[in-house]
């Protein structure tokens, strides 16, 4: 099973994570099939970006959000497209 999950990097009490598309079974800093996005809690106000395209073709394609990439998605919503002229 495919999961969107964080990625932990950085330094020692510095953290920074990249939302990556993974197995579910591999370990959270294992081998990734994408990197959609990073967040950065360390920046006021937390710096998240997300490409909403690819969470968007993976989820349809069967991979399940954890609860915190859950939870950065409903808050920082994709950008309304603009119509074309």
């Amino acid at each position: 099973m495919l999961m969107i999950r964080l990625a932990r990097f950085g330094a020692k009490k510095k953290p920074f994570y990249r939302v990556v598309v993974i197995e579910k079974e591999r370990a959270r800093n294992g081998r990734n099939l994408e990197v959609v996005g990073h967040y950065n809690p360390l920046t006021h106000p937390a710096a998240v970006l997300l490409k909403h395209d690819r969470i968007e073709y993976w989820t349809k394609n069967g991979a399940q959000l954890s609860g915190t990439v859950k939870g950065l998605v409903e808050k920082n919503p994709a950008p309304a497209a603009q119509p074309v002229a």
